[in-house]
């Protein structure tokens, strides 16, 4: 195991980017994914664990909370959170600290994912794609640094009474809109969607895309199919697809990423 451990999650790319940027600038870390059960929760000879997630529906993705949940970590290790988001956000740091206390904490916003609800330039503060992924890689090498100085945040985390009511709500929401996705005519059954999700929630049946109910809105099936095929209703059909580009399909399905 390395020194330094950053478990991520990431749907579309952009906590995985920034996960990839600290740790290269931290050097002697593994990035242990949580898109699926981490492969390692063990971790307790770790000098630094840190968390990079996103904010969905105003809190953690899928099962993340779960997973965190078993995650031994050593009572002397540093401990930081890193959030990413459109706007807000959340209560997905707070109820990390509540399971493994941060000493470090900060969230860097960034382009809008979740392109059935927002189209992805839907951020604060409002930039393209290319003037946020500049900003994100500002503040990772800001970040980094900090953690290398075992830097402690002075403000204290606030339990987002606001976000827990609407993430409780979020998973209903979901799958909801999870039964309106489907693949149009453009489709050429390359299996990207399949390969991509991290729930097992899309498979094939014939030359049909089916997609079951297990769906948590990461969205990658849409932001990463080739063919721009595969849409939530009509609402995604207009809007301009969006996924961090330094990450591929192949990045987000590794279980360990070290440097």
């Amino acid at each position: 195991m390395k020194e330094n451990v950053i478990f991520c999650y990431s749907g579309t790319g952009n906590c995985l980017d920034m996960a990839k940027n600290i740790a290269k600038r931290l050097g002697n870390t593994d990035i242990i994914m949580m898109r699926k059960y981490p492969a390692v929760t063990d971790v307790r000879e770790a000098k630094r664990v840190g968390f990079v997630v996103p904010c969905y529906g105003g809190g953690l993705p899928g099962y993340v909370e779960r997973y965190i949940r078993d995650i031994k970590v050593s009572p002397d290790a540093y401990t930081f959170g890193i959030g990413q988001c459109a706007a807000y956000k959340g209560e997905g740091l707070s109820k990390i600290n509540s399971i493994i206390p941060l000493k470090y904490w900060a969230v860097v916003t960034h382009q809008c994912t979740c392109i059935w609800l927002f189209p992805h330039d839907l951020m604060m503060p409002k930039m393209g794609a290319k003037e946020a992924q500049a900003r994100s890689e500002f503040f990772a090498e800001k970040i980094a640094k900090d953690i290398k100085n075992n830097a402690t945040t002075r403000k204290k985390l606030s339990k987002a009474i606001i976000n827990k009511a609407e993430h409780a709500a979020w998973p209903k929401i979901a799958r909801k809109k999870g039964q309106t996705l489907k693949a149009n005519d453009n489709c050429i059954m390359c299996g990207t969607c399949a390969k991509v999700c991290p729930t097992g929630n899309i498979r094939y049946a014939g030359k049909a895309v089916v997609f079951s109910d297990k769906c948590i809105s990461c969205c990658a099936c849409v932001q990463y199919c080739p063919q721009e095929a595969i849409n939530f209703g009509k609402i995604t059909e207009k809007r301009e697809r969006y996924h961090n580009v330094n990450i591929t399909v192949d990045d987000l399905n590794q279980e360990i990423i070290s440097f």
